[in-house]
This record gives C-alpha cells, structure tokens and sequence, in this order.
C-alpha cells in the first residue's frame, strides 16, 4: 500500500515538472513587444525639452539686478509673506 502511495506521488511531480518543461517551452517561444503610448511620447518629448531648458531666468535676474543697484527695487511686505507661508505650508503638511 506505502509502494502505491509514493509512485502515485512520484508521477505527480513527474508530470509537475513536464508542465513546467512545457511551460518554459512557450515562454522562450514568445516575443516580447513594448508600446508607448501618445501621451507617452508627448511626456518624452516634453521632458526633453525641459531638461534642455535653463534653470535660471535670466531675463528676470538681470532686471531684479538692475533694479536692485538702482535702488529701486522693491519687495511687498504682504507678497513676501505669503511666499514664505506657501514655503512653509509645503514643508509642514508630511
């Protein structure tokens, strides 16, 4: 009874491991393909050209220059503080 009862498992992992041969089989047979969509390559594009553009303004750091070494440059109490709570909204909502 004990002989039966392991060649009966002996064939189930026989037949386990002709699925998985099989398996492999199809797997090495299929191609893989990868398609982008338009909004994919929109992003691409877009990222590119971001990466490419320059960090800086320098348009709006000469003017602030200019206007700071003719001294009359000058910063609204109200505007600075509401850029500093924005900041600071940023850093505490985590």
């Amino acid at each position: 009874m004990r002989i039966d009862a392991y060649s009966q498992i002996g064939q189930l992992y026989q037949t386990t491991r002709k699925t998985k041969v099989q398996a492999a089989g199809k797997t090495a047979a299929t191609k893989d393909e990868l398609h982008i969509s338009h909004a994919g390559r929109d992003y691409q594009i877009a990222k590119q050209a971001v990466a490419q553009a320059s960090d800086i303004r320098e348009d709006r750091v000469a003017a602030i220059k200019a206007g700071m070494e003719a001294g009359t440059y000058q910063v609204s109490n109200r505007s600075f503080a509401e850029k500093l709570i924005e900041e600071y909204d940023k850093y505490t909502m985590f």
